[in-house]
């Protein structure tokens, strides 16, 4: 499953460097030339795989902190000074970032490298005899790039759009609803030409259901990237999706196997990805370790993680009990949601509240999960003269976040109440197959069935016209029905399809993207109070500024 996307990159190498050759005067001696390679879509495919390598690249990693921590739905705060790396994390949860926040600038360079790298493709894919195979993958790239730029969009609003790879010529910023307008061509023009299959053919890759779906995300969006909205296009865009393969293509992911979709032996057989990221713990040039950042520290050897193992122990008692073959890797810990995030986790028959690690912990047999330290290790401000006494504890998670450290360096402290704090996400659930390192194999999904039918019904309750008899009422109930086994509901709002996107797509990327159409980035949550609106996009990083000087910043930074 995971060979997929590899089993096109092993001939890039080779192919790249031909490509970033300028003096194309010399005499090419290799057998490899544009009359013979590429010409089958196995050697097309090979010549695209650097694209999907920089995609993986820093997906679940950077783009997820910057989506999610400058959001309601995740806080990465310090621990005793871990964690503060210079006030990155604390920025985003404040919204002070400046131009010189430096996942922000990780940002422009993911995108803007995505962006240099299909035009890179292309410049090697015009070359190439024509036939299916050529129109066909020249459609995937134009789709990866136009992808790259929505990303970029999305974060940035103004930026340079350039498709002419080895130009020297710097590009100033083009306006943001003309960036829309370009993404949106650019899609359109590739739909036909991309496949119409899905499953393992396709897995990783844009078939045109994921430009589709591209273009239902620009037109839901579209009033606040172009300040005209249009949601009637949004519906059309979605309807295109759901009649997929006659409405067979993509489905629901059942109730019963809904928390299996991202499990780390996820894959093509999972019909609600529409696009998605292999990942594949043995390669180094791609991470996914979710639960690094969202495992307790004790919860090491419970969920096996990294090699941990209980060894002869049953149910040891973290930091005490020893025993042959036990091993406690702990996870890093940082991350948590926000209380206001999992305020929406509210319905006790769903079975999306069980992506979450909260309140009291226990074994797989029901017993308590317990802690051995000292009462000055279990509270650092504890005054006892006994603080070095034995104190052992039941691991307890609370919904809480507070700085009882440091407010200025945004610390919680360095004690086991302090790593204690937040609710945990494990919905990307720990991967206990790799005994090697931290990283996971669970494939992430970008654009997924179910994202697509809320979409709809978001189009339609802001004003779009109802098709294929289905209302946003009807479309959320046969969402709700595959998630939870409470009645159906009576009548929806804005503010129920709002909640509805944070139970369905929790640490998928798309809070941020949610809260700015929905008017919410302004509210408060954790300790977040700014309310500034021009933080709905970031500043163009420092660095960037520097390399084109023909850059303007945006307003307000």
């Amino acid at each position: 499953m995971k060979k997929i996307i590899q089993s096109f990159v092993w001939a890039v190498a080779g192919i790249a460097g031909l490509a970033s050759c300028h003096k194309l005067d010399v005499p090419v001696e290799s057998q490899l030339t544009p009359e013979v390679y590429p010409t089958t879509l196995a050697q097309f495919n090979s010549v695209m795989g650097p694209i999907y390598t920089r995609l993986r690249s820093d997906y679940a990693i950077g783009y997820f902190q910057v989506q999610s921590h400058s959001t309601d739905e995740s806080v990465q705060p310090a621990y005793g000074g871990n964690w503060f790396d210079g006030g990155r994390f604390q920025q985003l949860h404040y919204h002070t970032w400046n131009k010189d926040n430096p996942l922000l600038q990780g940002m422009w360079g993911y995108t803007s490298d995505m962006v240099g790298i299909s035009n890179q493709i292309l410049y090697i894919l015009n070359t190439a005899p024509e036939g299916q195979p050529k129109r066909q993958s020249i459609a995937e790239m134009k789709t990866m790039r136009a992808f790259a730029y929505f990303l970029m969009m999305d974060m940035f609003g103004n930026v340079p759009i350039d498709t002419a790879y080895g130009s020297t010529e710097l590009k100033t910023n083009t306006p943001r609803a003309d960036v829309f307008k370009f993404i949106e061509s650019e899609l359109k023009t590739a739909i036909p030409n991309l496949s119409a299959v899905g499953g393992s053919v396709m897995y990783g890759k844009p078939n045109r259901y994921v430009a589709f779906s591209l273009l239902a995300k620009m037109y839901l969006n579209a009033e606040v990237y172009s300040g005209t909205a249009r949601w009637n296009d949004a519906i059309a865009a979605c309807d295109s999706v759901i009649n997929a393969g006659g409405g067979s293509l993509y489905a629901y992911e059942p109730r019963a196997t809904y928390l299996q979709m991202f499990y780390p032996d996820n894959g093509p057989r999972n019909k609600e990805f529409i696009f998605v990221i292999p990942y594949d713990a043995a390669t180094s040039n791609g991470y996914m370790f979710h639960a690094r950042y969202d495992l307790n520290r004790n919860h090491g050897i419970r969920y096996l993680y990294s090699g941990s193992t209980p060894g002869t122990n049953v149910n040891p008692i973290m930091n005490l009990t020893s025993g042959n073959g036990l091993i406690n890797n702990k996870p890093s810990g940082p991350r948590m949601t926000l209380p206001e995030y999992f305020a929406n986790f509210d319905d006790p028959n769903d079975i999306r509240n069980r992506q979450w690690l909260s309140g009291k912990q226990f074994w797989p047999d029901g017993s308590p999960i317990r802690v051995a330290t000292t009462k000055k290790g279990y509270d650092q401000f504890y005054t006892g003269s006994d603080g070095n006494a034995q104190f052992i504890y039941d691991l307890e998670l609370s919904p809480s976040f507070s700085l009882r450290q440091n407010v200025l360096t945004f610390d919680c402290g360095n004690d086991e109440i302090a790593w204690n704090m937040g609710t945990r996400n494990i919905k990307f659930f720990p991967d206990a197959s790799n005994k090697a390192n931290r990283n996971q194999n669970n494939d992430v999904p970008i654009l997924r069935y179910s994202d697509i039918i809320l979409m709809k019904a978001e189009a339609i309750l802001r004003g779009g016209s109802p098709t294929l008899g289905q209302t946003a009422l009807s479309l959320l109930n046969s969402l709700r029905a595959n998630r939870t086994t409470s009645p159906a509901w009576t009548a929806v709002t804005l503010n129920d399809i709002y909640a509805e996107r944070a139970r369905e797509l929790a640490w998928e990327c798309w809070r941020r993207n949610d809260a700015i159409r929905f008017g919410k980035y302004e509210d408060n949550w954790g300790l977040k109070t700014d309310k500034n609106t021009f933080k709905r996009i970031f500043p163009i990083p420092q660095n960037a500024l520097q390399v084109n000087p023909k850059l303007v910043q945006n307003p307000g930074y």
